[in-house]
């Protein structure tokens, strides 16, 4: 790398970038309406991954109601959803270049971070799974901070956690709330649309890409330390 480097935390959502959860999610739902006996098509997804209004009416038992013409039992149908997420996720790998960003990240001296809407557990047993929990040095989900994105609290809690400043933090987000929560807080943040937004404007961003094994975490870091350059105070990279 070239020049002189502030950037100091990687930050990564987890929800559709380190697995393809929102895309488990709507899978899910997928299986469960065919076993009902009937189909729906996601056209809107929300930044949670949950079903908007302008597809499914805010609660998607609500639609499956009225394609089957009379009432189900919610908590069984959720149930049957979430076991249904659960095995798709249990196949699920790390998105690529993932895993060459968080070992590029360890070898420059960058701390490892993650911000994410889902709760705790979820998260906690997916990168155990993945063999990627003692990666990360700091972890703050739905149930650490309020309010929830798209406001700033949760980037800024996080890099609280990590004794880094959002300046010198770089987000890896893959929604548009996602996206302004971070920017709000003040980190640099690249997006990966994942295959539910990818069809989601992503240009409050620094930098969209397609995939990061499309490009190097070095790439990145130099344009973020660009950035934050002729900002005084930033602090050096000490790798």
């Amino acid at each position: 790398m070239r020049g002189e480097l502030f950037i100091r935390a990687l930050v990564f959502d987890f929800d559709g970038l380190t697995v393809d959860s929102a895309g488990a999610e709507q899978q899910a739902w997928r299986d469960i309406y065919l076993a009902c006996g009937t189909r729906v098509q996601f056209d809107d997804w929300n930044d949670a991954g949950e079903p908007t209004a302008l597809s499914l009416d805010r609660d998607p038992c609500d639609q499956l109601e009225r394609q089957l013409g009379e009432r189900v039992d919610r908590a069984q149908i959720r149930r049957q959803v979430a076991q249904r997420k659960a095995e798709i996720l249990a196949n699920e790998a790390p998105l690529p270049g993932v895993r060459g960003f968080i070992d590029r990240a360890s070898e420059i001296g960058l701390m490892l971070g993650i911000a994410s809407q889902a709760n705790r557990r979820r998260v906690e047993e997916q990168l155990h799974r993945l063999s990627l929990r003692e990666r990360f040095d700091a972890i703050r989900c739905a149930e650490d901070v309020s309010p929830a994105m798209p406001d700033s609290a949760l980037y800024i809690s996080v890099c609280d956690a990590l004794d880094v400043r959002p300046a010198d933090s770089i987000a890896v987000q893959s929604s548009p709330g996602g996206i302004r929560s971070a920017k709000g807080a003040g980190l640099y943040c690249i997006s990966v649309p994942d295959r539910v937004t990818g069809s989601v404007s992503m240009d409050k961003a620094d930098l969209v890409l397609v995939s990061l094994a499309t490009v190097t975490l070095d790439e990145v870091v130099e344009r973020a330390s660009q950035r934050n350059s002729s900002s005084p105070g930033s602090s050096k990279l000490h790798g």
